[in-house]
C-alpha cells in the first residue's frame, strides 16, 4: 500500500520552532494528517486544525491508538525516553537529531527498534534533501573519494540544553558517515573560540575525522556572522559542492577553476521529503531501522569528540 492510497495519521510531540515547521509541512501535504499534538503551550491551539487533538502530556498522545506514527520534536535530552515509549507501544517514530545525547541511550533505542521490527527515522535533514540525493548519485561516476571539507555556522542558535557541537555537528557527521558508509577510525576536535554573548554561549570548533586514507575537515560555529552550510566532497574525477544557502544547491566541478554544472534535482523541500518518506514507510509496513543505526553512529562520534572541544 502506498502513502497516497491511505491517509496517514501522525502525532507530533513538541510545538517549538522545529515542531511548528512540521505543522506547516504536514498541513500542505496530501495523504498525511496531523491528528494529535502534545504541547503544554496554550497558543498551540492556533497552530493546528480544529480536528487536531491537543494533549499537554506526551504519554497521552502516544497511547490513544488513533495515530499511525509519531514525530518527536522535543529537546534532545528527552528523545531517548520518548522514543523508547513509542517503540514499545509499536508506533513508528520520526525523531529530530541528534537521536539521543549519549551512546548508551542510542544503543538502547536501536536495540529496542531492532527487537520490535520498528520503523525509526532520524531527521538528519540534509540527508533527505534532493541535492544530497543527487550528490550520492553523481558520486558513483567520479571514482574514489579523496577528501571532505565542510563549513557550517550562523549567529546562533544558542541552546542552553544542547552543546553547539551536537546541534551543528550532527549534520556534517551524518553527511560524512552516509557518504562514506563507515564510521571514522580517528576523531579529533579543537576549540577555536568559546565565549559568552548577549544571546548565549558561542563556540567555534575545528573537527577532523579520519576514514582510512580519507580525511574530513569540518569547521563549525554559532558565532558566524551569517548562515553558511558548505560541504565539498573531492573525488578522483572531480568535486561535488553542496551549498545549502545557494540557489544551485549542488554543483559538479571536474577541473580546477571550473564553475561546474548544476545536476537536476528532484522536487520537494527536505522536510517535505522526510515526512513523505516516513508516511511511505508506515504505509509499506516494513521494518526500517537504518536511520536509527546511522543516528547511533553519529552519537558515538559526537561523544568521542565532546571532551576535546574545550580550548
Amino acid at each position: 500500500m502506498s502513502a497516497a492510497s491511505k491517509n496517514i495519521r501522525l502525532g507530533l510531540i513538541g510545538a517549538g520552532p522545529w515542531g511548528r515547521n512540521y505543522i506547516k509541512t504536514i498541513g500542505a501535504l496530501e495523504g498525511v494528517t496531523l491528528s494529535r499534538l502534545a504541547s503544554s503551550n496554550p497558543e498551540s491551539r492556533d497552530l493546528v486544525a480544529s480536528t487536531c487533538v491537543i494533549s499537554p502530556d506526551w504519554r497521552d498522545a502516544l497511547k490513544t491508538g488513533d495515530i499511525d506514527g509519531v514525530i518527536i520534536a522535543t529537546p534532545p535530552a528527552t528523545h531517548a525516553e520518548v522514543m523508547l515509549e513509542a517503540i514499545n507501544i509499536g508506533l513508528p517514530v520520526l525523531a529530530e537529531k541528534p537521536m539521543t545525547m549519549s551512546a548508551v541511550d542510542a544503543k538502547a533505542v536501536l536495540a529496542a527498534a531492532d527487537s520490535k521490527d520498528s520503523i525509526v527515522l532520524i531527521d538528519h535533514i540534509h540527508l533527505y534533501s534532493a541535492a544530497w540525493e543527487a550528490l550520492k548519485r553523481e558520486a558513483k561516476a567520479l571514482g574514489p573519494l579523496r577528501a571532505i571539507s565542510a563549513v557550517a555556522g550562523n549567529w546562533g542558535p544558542f541552546r542552553p540544553d544542547t552543546p553547539m557541537l551536537w546541534d551543528w555537528g550532527s549534520h556534517d557527521i551524518a553527511m560524512c558517515l552516509d557518504l562514506i558508509g563507515q564510521t571514522p577510525d580517528r576523531a579529533e576536535a579543537r576549540g577555536i573560540e568559546d565565549r559568552e554573548t548577549a544571546d548565549g554561549r558561542g563556540q567555534t570548533l575545528a573537527l577532523e575525522l579520519g576514514f582510512g586514507d580519507v580525511t574530513a575537515r569540518i569547521a563549525l560555529s554559532n558565532l558566524h556572522p551569517q548562515k553558511e552550510r558548505l560541504f565539498t566532497a573531492s573525488f578522483q574525477g572531480g568535486e561535488l559542492v553542496y551549498d545549502d544557502t545557494a540557489d544551485d544547491k549542488l554543483r559538479l566541478k571536474t577541473a580546477p577553476g571550473d564553475f561546474g554544472r548544476a545536476p537536476k534535482l528532484g522536487p520537494g523541500t527536505p522536510l517535505e521529503r522526510i515526512v513523505r518518506a516516513f508516511a511511505g514507510a508506515i504505509a509499506a509496513g516494513q521494518p526500517a531501522t537504518a536511520d536509527a543505526g546511522l543516528g547511533a553512529d553519529v552519537v558515538r562520534v559526537l561523544e568521542q569528540l565532546e571532551p576535546k572541544t574545550i580550548n
